[in-house]
């Protein structure tokens, strides 16, 4: 496809290469669709789309093709895409669209193509500066997964639903292990969420206190976890001024975390638009919680929800933080957060009085889970799931040829910074 409409292009040299795209639309020529092997370190095992959903899409689009790039540890197999009649091969060059999960080494991206992924840039990630100057140097057109949003900002496609499940088994596991009532095996070593439930049949949980917070789809899928092994929801007043005779969790909203001085009540739209003027109203919550599991999203000009000082007070109660959002210190809500862990060692233990790392489930030490890539654990269910909400909320938007989602997902294209992202040019200079 991209060779026949390069020739017209050449042929009409009025058009320019800024409105190939476009021109690929109106001559209504096949779009040639890449699954890429994911390539950072460490190694990620989910994809985009499935091999039935690579069958299915092909199928009820006969103008697009679907190609795989091999690979030896993805959670499906190259056989498993050959079985739907996918072809697997090693170069995906001859492709318009390449989607993957995680960011790509600068030097496996492929001049003058799409790429659809996690690019971790629009925080100014310093990590990933090198990644879209490469971008631009290469002609690519960047759209993220996470700026896939529909008019009201909210996020069309994600892995977190599937984080909140993962990292809530996480915080009953880490129970587990720190009381020593029961056991239950990773669920990395469950072949998909239908396994892990078996698991749940060997829990025993004490009297204790879980403080869930957020409410978006990474706190909804924690809290449908939890839902699912039977803990009971309480109200945060009844959660911090009464004890249960069983293990209860409560879910905190933002009204519940965080307050504006003066004000009668809590304004969401005023919290949204001015986060810097609140103060945290999590304090309680540190004096009658054992176990917190952190899933909302922070905000740097947000208050953290408790200091390091405060962790080192005797009324700090919280014993284990399941931090899924994962933000390390010192740009994070959770103190104790001052290192990622992995899937193969999921836990540390955080000494407030020292404010070090030391090993996990010792007393007098808050015990972290801080895994960046949960969803990993559960690639087939967290992969189908993502899957299912590519195909039906963004390769349609894909195929318009003037969408507004896809413009204001697109991050660079031929060469510059796309209009929403010019906040992103001293950060592609190196100025900050």
């Amino acid at each position: 496809m991209s060779k026949n409409v390069a020739k017209i292009a050449n042929a009409l040299p009025w058009i320019g290469s800024s409105n190939i795209d476009r021109l690929k639309f109106l001559l209504l020529v096949r779009m040639k669709i890449g699954i890429l092997k994911e390539t950072k370190t460490p190694q990620d095992n989910r994809v985009p789309l499935t091999p039935s959903q690579c069958a299915i899409l092909k199928e009820e689009n006969p103008d697009t093709e679907v190609v795989v790039q091999s690979c030896t540890y993805r959670c499906y197999t190259d056989d498993e895409y050959r079985y739907q009649g996918i072809e697997v091969k090693d170069d995906l060059s001859d492709c318009d669209v390449l989607l993957g999960v995680k960011e790509i080494p600068v030097e496996y991206l492929i001049p003058n193509k799409t790429y659809i992924i996690f690019s971790h840039v629009i925080k100014k990630q310093p990590h990933n500066r090198k990644l879209l100057q490469a971008v631009l140097e290469k002609n690519i057109r960047l759209i993220d997964w996470e700026t896939l949003t529909d008019e009201k900002g909210k996020r069309l496609i994600a892995f977190g639903r599937w984080a909140g499940i993962v990292g809530a088994y996480h915080a009953i596991r880490m129970i587990g292990l720190g009381t020593k009532t029961f056991t239950i095996k990773p669920m990395s070593e469950c072949l998909n969420f239908k396994e892990a439930q078996k698991e749940f049949k060997k829990i025993k949980f004490p009297k204790l206190k879980i403080v869930l917070t957020g409410t978006g789809r990474v706190s909804n899928g924690a809290a449908f976890l939890l839902n699912l092994v039977g803990i009971k929801k309480v109200s945060p007043y009844n959660f911090c001024y009464n004890e249960f005779e069983e293990v209860v969790y409560t879910q905190l909203t933002s009204g519940d975390m965080y307050h504006k001085e003066g004000a009668e009540k809590f304004d969401r739209n005023d919290f949204h638009q001015h986060p810097q003027e609140y103060k945290s109203n999590f304090y309680p919550f540190t004096k009658s919680a054992e176990i917190m599991i952190n899933g909302v999203y922070w905000d740097k000009r947000l208050p953290v929800f408790f200091s390091a000082d405060e962790m080192k007070a005797k009324d700090f109660r919280i014993e284990q933080i399941a931090d899924i959002t994962c933000d390390v210190a010192p740009n994070s809500s959770v103190p104790s957060t001052i290192q990622t862990s992995t899937i193969e060692k999921p836990y540390y233990g955080y000494d407030a009085q020292t404010e070090k790392v030391v090993e996990p489930f010792l007393p007098n030490v808050v015990d972290v889970m801080a895994i960046d890539n949960l969803p990993n654990e559960l690639p087939r269910d967290a992969s189908e799931d993502f899957g299912n909400m590519l195909m039906s909320r963004i390769l349609p938007e894909l195929k318009k040829p003037d969408s507004k989602i896809i413009h204001h997902a697109t991050i660079a294209q031929y060469g510059k910074l796309n209009e929403p992202y010019l906040y992103l040019t001293d950060y592609v200079t190196g100025s900050v």
